[in-house]
């Protein structure tokens, strides 16, 4: 199993505390030396005000906020998780994407989904009802766009006639693609256009604020890694499909407090129904509260299992 543990980049609230780029550098840093395989960061660029009354969040741009961990740190790979794609042209992303895997020594996963916010698409001047279909156009643009030159693409709200970008991810063929969501559709798109899934626990009360399927087991989780894995036969895809997951208690809609053996043994589940990364995420008033809680999930999970 690996961790990939949340930068609090969403708590602006707290300001320079956690918010500056001393800040986001020192808890990078921080993780790495905890022995954290990845740190990621969430994104939220407009959200309407109704949602942020109801409990949302916002957060620090991805590519930036993870450009100053990528400075900090050497070894600690950088996830978006997750990019909302519809949000933006393709090609921008593609390029953002590129610059920070180059910039980071080919560090950079990049989690992506369709999104769900219908004031945040908008206010961002983008249609939520073709959401679905700018996600999976998106990805095949961006492929394009790291590894192929003189580029012709139409898309829905745009065409490409002959360009070429530079400089090329660091890895390749490109960053480890891992798409977000619980649906069947979302699991298709991880299996057609992805290296990996990265599904959510999501109680079913929020299942239509949050526009996908609920997860509330690890019953409900394996049957859809089970579908995942029928997808893959049926596709002849020879290639491995990370899945990466997040315990509930480690979540929005968790506390953000654990009972070590507890975990430890939803771990070993986990990792029994085919989950190979863990996302997690504490509550941290200050730098030193969140170093306080890296530092004992490392001592009572990461060097146990």
């Amino acid at each position: 199993m690996r961790f990939s543990v949340q930068l609090p980049t969403e708590q602006v609230e707290r300001g320079d505390e956690l918010l500056s780029g001393e800040a986001v550098a020192e808890l990078s840093r921080a993780a790495e030396a905890c022995g954290f395989d990845a740190c990621f960061v969430t994104e939220h660029p407009f959200p309407p005000d109704r949602w942020m009354q109801a409990g949302g969040h916002h957060a620090l741009d991805p590519f930036v906020a993870l450009s100053f961990a990528a400075a900090a740190t050497r070894r600690i790979l950088l996830q978006t998780h997750v990019l909302v794609l519809p949000y933006r042209n393709p090609f921008l992303t593609a390029k953002a994407a590129a610059s920070l895997d180059v910039l980071s020594g080919g560090r950079l996963i990049l989690g992506v989904a369709a999104g769900y916010l219908k004031g945040e698409f908008r206010a961002l001047g983008v249609d939520p009802a073709e959401r679905n279909e700018l996600c999976d156009e998106a990805l095949r643009a961006m492929k394009a766009a790291w590894t192929e030159d003189g580029v012709c693409f139409e898309g829905r709200h745009f065409g490409a006639r002959g360009n070429s970008m530079r400089p090329r991810p660091a890895q390749r063929p490109h960053p480890p693609l891992w798409i977000g969501g619980n649906s069947r559709r979302a699991i298709r798109r991880a299996v057609e256009h992805g290296d990996g899934w990265a599904p959510f626990p999501s109680p079913a009360g929020a299942a239509g604020h949050a526009r996908t399927a609920p997860i509330e087991s690890a019953a409900e989780l394996a049957s859809r890694i089970a579908f995942a894995r029928e997808l893959c036969r049926a596709a002849s895809r020879s290639r491995p499909l990370e899945i990466c997951f997040s315990p509930p208690a480690l979540t929005v809609f968790g506390a953000g407090r654990y009972d070590p053996p507890a975990l430890r043994d939803e771990i070993g589940a986990l990792a029994a129904i085919g989950v190979g990364w863990l996302c997690v995420g504490f509550p941290a008033a200050s730098r030193a509260a969140f170093r306080a809680e890296l530092e004992r999930f490392a001592r009572e999970i990461l060097t146990l299992v």
